[in-house]
């Protein structure tokens, strides 16, 4: 499958640069899973559209502070973009780097005048690199990266952010993602209880969202991409409740890709199991979902694994149809923008 078939022009002025007021005030379009039909409505329209004993599942994965702005030791200012450890402890990261082409192996980052030092062990292409965290003495270096460290807004995002607690979700509480799980920045704590007192359960997974989120489709190919492993864990009572509720005939609706992707790794023989590891499960067009019946995601990027995963589950032409009709009535795309239920 053509990789340009998930291509779609978008006007860069169409691109949310910053949160609205409030977080619930989001636009929401509504697709159609099997027709195709589009309306559209406001985010709160949600609680409308869910029924007593359907269940929300959203990923719990907060944000780290792993934005490293440095100087390099001969001079010239460098970024670094933790991504996950690698191996055991906490020194080596699999990161991101720019300017990519000057960071070579033995280069140090002085991140906080010196505070924290950052080496390249390999600079893989691309960007990509493994990297080790150096210390002063008498300090941590996770304490450290939390301290100096900023959030690593997208690259599409121009502006810094006022309220850095407007890119994590309201519900936030393991650390180590590299991004935001989107579809969940429009909840607020006032909409979840009303989700819940009209019957809606709620559960959490927790997926810490890696490097594929940076990276777009640079295959002609979609089935050519190799998509990276993410961390994630599916708890014992969240299965529990997803299988009751699904024998009960109620609806699971997956609160993005991530709680999509997790979910369906975790489908076993035909039941919801209990997961702790690493997930590469790659969806595009052709896969067959277990879990998942319904879902609330963001707009995403052109040729991102993201838009595959979307149109995967609605079908490619009714996604692109209503990505067309979003631009057309100006819907905000990306992180901070509208939201978009397939149901």
């Amino acid at each position: 499958m053509r990789t340009d078939l998930f291509d779609y022009e978008l006007p860069h002025h169409l691109i949310a640069q910053r949160p609205l007021k409030r977080r619930d005030a989001s636009r929401l379009l509504v697709l159609g899973r099997e027709s195709g039909s589009i309306t559209h409505g406001s985010f709160t329209d949600l609680i409308d559209l869910l029924d007593e004993g359907d269940m929300l599942v959203l990923n719990r994965s907060r944000v780290r502070r792993a934005r490293l702005p440095g100087t390099l030791r001969g001079g010239g200012r460098a970024e670094i973009l933790l991504l996950r450890p690698w191996g055991a402890g906490a020194r080596v990261w699999e990161a991101l780097g720019r300017p990519a082409r000057r960071l070579r192996p033995g280069d140090r980052v002085a991140v906080g005048g010196g505070l924290l030092a950052v080496e390249v062990r390999e600079n893989r292409g691309g960007g990509e690199l493994l990297v080790e965290l150096h210390a002063q003495p008498g300090k941590d270096a996770e304490e450290l990266v939390e301290e100096l460290g900023k959030l690593p807004l997208p690259p599409y995002i121009r502006e810094e952010l006022e309220d850095e607690e407007r890119y994590q979700t309201v519900f936030a509480d393991r650390p180590g993602s590299a991004a935001a799980p989107t579809a969940g920045l429009h909840f607020t704590p006032e909409m979840l209880k009303a989700l819940r007192e009209k019957g809606v359960k709620t559960g959490f997974v927790d997926l810490r969202i890696g490097l594929d989120t940076f990276r777009p489709l640079l295959v002609a190919e979609v089935e050519q991409h190799r998509i990276h492993s993410e961390e994630m864990e599916v708890g014992e009572g969240l299965c529990d409740d997803v299988n009751r509720v699904r024998a009960e005939g109620g609806r699971v609706l997956a609160v993005g890709t991530t709680v999509v992707r997790a979910l369906e790794t975790a489908w076993i023989d035909g039941r919801l199991e209990p997961f702790r590891g690493m997930t590469d499960l790659y969806i595009y067009p052709g896969y067959r979902f277990h879990c998942v019946d319904a879902l609330l995601t963001n707009f995403h990027l052109p040729r991102s694994t993201l838009l595959v995963l979307v149109c995967a589950f609605a079908g490619r032409e009714k996604v692109m149809a209503a990505y067309r009709e979003a631009v057309e009535r100006k819907y905000r795309f990306f992180s901070f923008g509208d939201a978009m239920l397939i149901i």
